[in-house]
């Protein structure tokens, strides 16, 4: 068995056909070929870009801030980052912000 394009792991198994990594949960064929750069998904699975428009998905407090960020505010020009908050964007009356891509969507 090949070891993961993503992990390395080399407790990989074979599933129907796909090759899967039961440490990180990633799922290739023989084929495929690793993605190069940043992948940064939303809630949905959907890749998101440098540049996407992506909506807010929960009520997000900010440290330092009276309010919070409502579920709903749309955010655009995103840029992608590496770390756990993946995405750099500018929030309408908040200023500049890191979001994590798991509490939005793309539009």
């Amino acid at each position: 068995m090949p070891n993961c394009p993503m992990c390395q792991s080399e407790y990989t198994y074979e599933d129907r056909g796909l090759f899967v990594c039961p440490e990180c949960g990633h799922e290739w064929s023989e084929g495929d070929e690793v993605e190069e750069g940043l992948v940064v998904k939303d809630s949905n699975g959907n890749l998101l870009q440098e540049g996407d428009s992506v909506t807010v998905i929960k009520d997000l407090k900010v440290k330092g801030a009276s309010g919070a960020i409502k579920q709903g505010t749309k955010v655009k020009n995103i840029r992608l980052v590496e770390g756990d908050h993946n995405i750099d964007c500018k929030v309408d009356g908040f200023g500049p912000m890191k979001l994590k891509s798991e509490f939005v969507k793309k539009l």
